[in-house]
């Protein structure tokens, strides 16, 4: 079993930066793959980032070059750093752990744990 707890949501200003940070507890923190979700009321959760295991990192086309993912095994801790924020960034945020194939890191539904999320405003 692993529990996921987000922090470092907020309210930024357009052009902004915040940096989420994600805590894992539970055992084989490094054998997971660690995802960014976000949604917004009303959409379908939207992946945002994902570092496998092995350390290959992912990034949906919207946030690439603003947004870095890394993942501290030592402090079971997974971040993402969100530069540049638009409004359109606006949701909760949402980390998840899970052990899959790596073609797989895109789809909520192969994650197997998931923290309780952490609203990010930014506002124009």
């Amino acid at each position: 079993q692993v529990q996921l707890v987000e922090s470092g949501g907020g309210l930024v200003q357009a052009g902004g930066s915040l940096r989420l940070s994600c805590s894992a507890s539970g055992r084989a923190f490094s054998s997971y793959a660690m995802g960014w979700f976000r949604q917004v009321p009303g959409k379908e959760r939207e992946f945002v980032a994902a570092v496998s295991w092995s350390g290959n990192i992912y990034y949906a086309d919207s946030v690439k070059g603003r947004f870095t993912i890394s993942r501290d095994n030592a402090k079971n801790t997974v971040y993402l750093k969100m530069n540049r924020l638009k409004p359109e960034d606006t949701a909760v945020y949402s980390c998840a752990a899970g052990s899959f194939p790596e073609v797989s890191v895109y789809r909520a539904g192969r994650y197997d744990y998931w923290g309780q999320g952490t609203q990010v405003t930014v506002s124009s």
